[in-house]
């Protein structure tokens, strides 16, 4: 399983319609929270993600991508956690962070700790990377990739059958790339040895899922080559064409920029999100200027959850 859980989609300020921004990423029961703008806490709790996360990972931070942390925080406190929270930013996470950490009288019962992330650096985690992505919004703002590692190739149990292999663990050695062998006895024949590689019955690895999250940032080609065949590219898209230059400005995207780039990195599919406050309600022009160019384009709702499967196999 992996979800996207979109639980704020609003740029700056929080709209009737739409909070400020924070991703959910379930993946194999796992979560990760990626920014935790104000009032998160309650978004997790309106469309059910629960509180069951470890890591909490910010793009840069702006106020609507990281206050809510103070008030979650107090939440697990009060709810009697006593496992570690790992809170992972770029450059000035240990201050920021540590700031946020001692606002209030109340102090957490459990460990926090703050992990500063640079462009370039991977972490690896259990079946995937956390990439860390640069993304042009100063501050030292980044984005992420999740990249989960390649699979087994397909197993062909019919194949193994008609070789004679006993079903059971043997199988199970083949599909992991071990070659084996085992006796074949025939009736009151002397029993013989047989042996067999996987690549007889095993077909090449196949990949795992892409999801990319591009964080507050103008279009970069750096962005592009990380999400080259994504199977889903979150991509801020604050502005529509016409406000261009105010998107240049503010260093974020308009909705067309954002789907040139999934055109270039042959994404699967691409959904908007960070939407300026004027189209909280009204997003059909992001939408119909992002699908001129990149068809697969939808745009986040707060609420909305986007299932990743694996890409069809030929």
């Amino acid at each position: 399983m992996l979800t996207l859980t979109f639980l704020g989609t609003s740029a700056a300020r929080p709209t009737v319609e739409r909070s400020v921004s924070a991703l959910a990423v379930h993946r194999e029961g796992e979560m990760l929270l990626f920014d935790c703008g104000e009032g998160t806490q309650r978004q997790m709790m309106r469309y059910g993600v629960g509180f069951s996360l470890n890591d909490i990972f910010f793009t840069h931070f702006h106020g609507d991508h990281f206050l809510g942390v103070i008030g979650l925080v107090r939440t697990f406190a009060l709810q009697g956690r006593t496992e570690p929270l790992v809170l992972s930013g770029p450059p000035g996470a240990t201050r920021i962070l540590g700031q946020a950490m001692d606002v209030g009288v109340e102090r957490a019962p459990f460990p926090v700790e703050v992990r500063e992330l640079k462009p370039g650096d991977r972490l690896p985690r259990d079946g995937y990377d956390l990439e860390v992505l640069p993304a042009d919004h100063g501050g030292g703002a980044v984005g992420y990739a999740l990249r989960e590692h390649e699979r087994l190739g397909r197993f062909d149990p019919e194949k193994a059958r008609a070789l004679g292999i006993p079903e059971g663990p043997l199988w199970g050695r083949l599909h992991r790339g071990e070659a084996v062998e085992w006796e074949e006895r025939a009736g009151n024949d002397p029993s013989i040895r047989r042996s067999v590689d996987p690549s007889d019955l095993v077909g090449p690895p196949r990949p795992g899922r892409l999801i990319v999250l591009s964080g507050d940032t103008r279009p970069t080609q750096t962005l592009v080559e990380a999400a080259t065949g994504a199977d889903v590219l979150v991509h801020e898209a604050t502005f529509t064409h016409e406000e261009r230059d105010r998107a240049v400005e503010t260093r974020h995207s308009t909705a067309l920029e954002a789907a040139q780039v999934a055109l270039a990195a042959r994404a699967r599919r691409l959904v908007l999100t960070h939407l300026s406050a004027r189209f909280s309600a009204g997003w059909q022009d992001l939408l119909d200027e992002a699908r001129t160019v990149f068809p697969e384009t939808e745009v986040a709702r707060d609420g909305m959850v986007v299932d990743v499967p694996y890409a069809a196999e030929e």
